[in-house]
């Protein structure tokens, strides 16, 4: 059973898909002031909210629970948007039913533990209400992806991603990492499946949305989540990361939409002819790494029979260091060259194991 594309169950949609609304439902005007502020925005076709709030620790807000709902319900009546909320289990998704929330999205707290998704899943069984999987707190790409596929195992044809960043103890400008690549790996794996950039959760900063909205464009992403209030100082929960209603506006407005494909022959032309010698480039590249790992494998006979281990640790640093300092001096930006070698060296390590271990069981 494949996807269901998204303009099939976004009618008259334009890209990107915009999302929007507060983090959280606080009270009834609240909800209802958002969406009629929304609404006067062309491009903002969902409204989210969160209903339940899963918080770190106890004592803080987590939600007003199923009488939000009823608030869902009325800017669905009184504004045509069609609404959103988050789901952590199986009561969450029946309640959700219940009151006629159009699209649910796992959030990920959630999407990090197969028993919860798969509960949703089996609750899911049988109806046809779009689903949005959020990534796993932790950079897994398997975890997510099994995420949405247990989605499918529950004839979820609805589907999409929402990518917003991974925890990191690593200081950062971001609140979760971004990770650009974990992303890009899924649409590869999936490529019929919609991702949704959450630049709110990626932030955690509503001065630097504007600028993961566009990196989200550059990629070839569907559209944003992006949590807006009134006045967001005031909000019980992410105050910081959330616009107002206006400042949202000008996101959109200000965002360059590029599109995969052209009419133009002449660029056409131009860019097959750039792409076969980066294909003639990748090629030497691989003819390299192929002798450099002939190269590895000698070393690893030759320390077997000195009796020298595989990882030597002030080699890598000496190799590390000659490498950034070359590359640096030819144009290549410093964390490529450590994310390269990182690699390389890794897989040197256990290509040398291996033959030692080997030589070891003759």
């Amino acid at each position: 059973m494949g996807i269901t594309p998204l303009h099939k169950w976004i009618p008259n949609l334009k890209k990107p898909l915009v999302i929007a609304g507060p983090c959280s439902a606080e009270t009834r005007e609240q909800m209802l002031q958002t969406a009629k502020e929304l609404v006067q925005i062309e491009d903002v076709r969902i409204f989210r909210a969160g209903i339940w709030k899963p918080r770190t620790r106890p004592n803080s807000f987590e939600g007003v629970g199923e009488e939000g709902l009823k608030w869902l319900k009325e800017v669905k009546e009184q504004t045509g948007l069609l609404t959103s909320t988050e789901v952590a289990n199986a009561g969450h998704v029946e309640l959700a039913l219940k009151h006629d929330v159009d699209i649910l999205w796992i959030g990920a707290r959630t999407s990090v533990n197969p028993f919860s998704v798969q509960e949703i899943a089996d609750v899911l069984k049988g109806t046809d209400i779009p689903v949005m999987v959020k990534n796993p707190i932790n950079a897994d790409l398997a975890l997510w992806q099994g995420a949405i596929e247990r989605m499918m195992g529950a004839g979820i044809t609805k589907l999409a991603a929402i990518h917003r960043g991974f925890s990191t103890f690593e200081k950062s400008k971001y609140r979760n990492n971004p990770i650009w690549r974990i992303p890009m790996e899924l649409k590869l794996l999936m490529p019929d499946l919609p991702i949704i950039c959450d630049p709110s959760h990626i932030t955690g900063d509503r001065s630097l949305v504007q600028y993961v909205c566009q990196k989200a464009m550059d990629i070839d992403m569907d559209g944003v989540m992006i949590e807006t209030h009134p006045t967001p100082d005031q909000a019980w929960s992410d105050a910081a990361q959330q616009v107002t209603p206006k400042s949202l506006a000008e996101i959109i407005q200000n965002l360059n939409v590029r599109t995969e494909f052209t009419t133009d022959r002449n660029f056409s032309a131009e860019l097959e002819d750039l792409r076969k010698n980066i294909d003639r480039i990748d090629n030497e590249i691989l003819e390299a790494l192929s002798m450099r790992t002939n190269i590895v494998e000698r070393i690893a006979e030759a320390k077997h029979k000195n009796n020298i281990t595989a990882l030597q640790v002030h080699r890598m640093d000496q190799l590390m260091n000659n490498r950034i300092s070359s590359g640096v001096k030819i144009g290549l930006r410093e964390k490529f060259i450590k994310e390269i070698y990182n690699v390389i060296h890794e897989d040197s390590v256990k290509t040398q194991n291996e033959i030692m271990n080997a030589k070891e069981n003759e």
